[in-house]
């Protein structure tokens, strides 16, 4: 599980920058606010992509198969980055490299890695452990966006994703093979079909509201509002990525005593409250700080969530539970960003972040009135 947490530090510092320049760098290469926003949405709707189709090869082979054919296709990415100024092909290298654009990650490395990290922890370590994976991932990313400050150049930082990217594949070539999952039952059998599709649905929505104040619109945001430079911005997404650290390291212990579910959504809750507040922030500073609180709050529910989501199915449903789950929040999140340029460009620069908070407060109040009485399956049978 070691290697796990070594390409998830690896991937994650790369996504810190790109996630910070990405925007830029395409409006540097002639796109508008709108195109912007399309970019984005096609690199999710590629990251969507790829999640719908680990899943099966997952099941079969193995999530150390699936783990390095993913690193390869993020050497191929950078390679790509490097060769070309053509803003489609810059967008097509940034789908086929899953480059997350979000303050944290979804996709299929998720998709995998997650179910590798609940088969190789005891259920009563699975929340601890998922706290940690997050944990070392949004420390990578704060360390990435900061490299911007002192590399404000992108080649040099596309060399950078080039050389993680290795580093990626040769952690994943020294990946134990994982137990494979129950042959009691056919991988297509998911007894806990209902459940898996409510919370695809919840999170969907979670994820579509997420798509309006994604990172890098965010770092828009803040650029064209505010005037902020590619070092500011670098500086300001390094704390914000290690306050979202922060706050994994107190979601186990918050859920120890009050439930992953009442975790996730009551954290949450609080997080959005300050998202919609940022709309209205007549200064820079005082924007930055409400991000921030934001974020020292909204992301206890990540490991929460995915620990909920492993302990209430069974040992053969993960890969599926998993995959779907993260399938649906890509998608989701796939078709808000070009709609999200459109709104800033038509609209108002902050009217996304009234819609997005908005639309995730309606999802806390969902998921907990629709799944308070859905207990993990250690709990039911203590």
């Amino acid at each position: 599980m070691i290697a796990v947490f070594v390409a998830k530090t690896v991937r994650t510092f790369c996504y810190g920058f790109l996630g910070v320049i990405l925007p830029i760098y395409l409006s540097e290469l002639g796109l508008r606010i709108v195109g912007i926003g399309v970019a984005l949405t096609l690199t999710l709707a590629g990251s969507a992509a790829l999640t719908w189709a680990v899943r099966r090869p997952a099941e079969r082979y193995g999530g150390q198969t699936v783990l390095l054919g993913l690193g390869g296709l993020s050497i191929l990415s950078a390679g790509l980055f490097l060769l070309t100024l053509n803003p489609w092909l810059v967008i097509l290298a940034a789908m086929i490299g899953n480059v997350a654009v979000g303050g944290g990650e979804t996709g299929p490395f998720l998709a995998v890695e997650q179910v590798v990290v609940a088969r190789g922890v005891a259920p009563r370590r699975l929340t601890l452990a998922l706290s940690l994976y997050n944990l070392v991932g949004y420390v990578a990313g704060a360390l990435g966006a900061a490299l911007v400050g002192f590399v404000p150049a992108y080649r040099p930082l596309f060399v950078v994703f080039l050389i993680g990217s290795g580093l990626q594949c040769l952690a994943y070539g020294r990946l134990a093979a994982p137990r494979p999952a129950s042959r009691n039952q056919a991988p297509t059998e998911l007894p806990s079909a209902p459940l898996i599709y409510r919370l695809a649905a919840l999170f969907a929505l979670d994820s579509f509201a997420g798509g309006f104040v994604l990172q890098s619109l965010v770092a828009y945001f803040l650029h064209a509002r505010y005037g902020l430079g590619l070092d500011t911005l670098g500086r300001v997404f390094f704390v914000t990525q290690l306050l979202s650290a922060a706050s994994f390291l107190l979601a186990e212990r918050i859920a120890r005593r009050f439930g992953l579910l009442h975790t996730a959504v009551f954290t949450h809750l609080i997080s959005n409250v300050l998202l919609v507040a940022i709309a209205v922030a007549p200064t820079a500073g005082l924007a930055i700080a409400l991000l921030w609180a934001r974020h020292l709050l909204s992301q206890m529910d990540v490991p929460t969530r995915q620990a909920y989501v492993m302990s209430v199915v069974d040992d053969h449903e993960r890969e599926a539970a998993s995959s779907l789950t993260n399938l649906a929040r890509t998608i989701a999140q796939a078709t808000t960003p070009a709609v999200t340029g459109w709104v800033m460009q038509a609209v108002a620069l902050s009217a996304p972040f009234v819609l997005g908070g908005g639309l995730k407060i309606v999802y806390d109040l969902l998921l907990f009135f629709m799944f308070h009485g859905v207990k993990p399956r250690a709990s039911r049978a203590s």
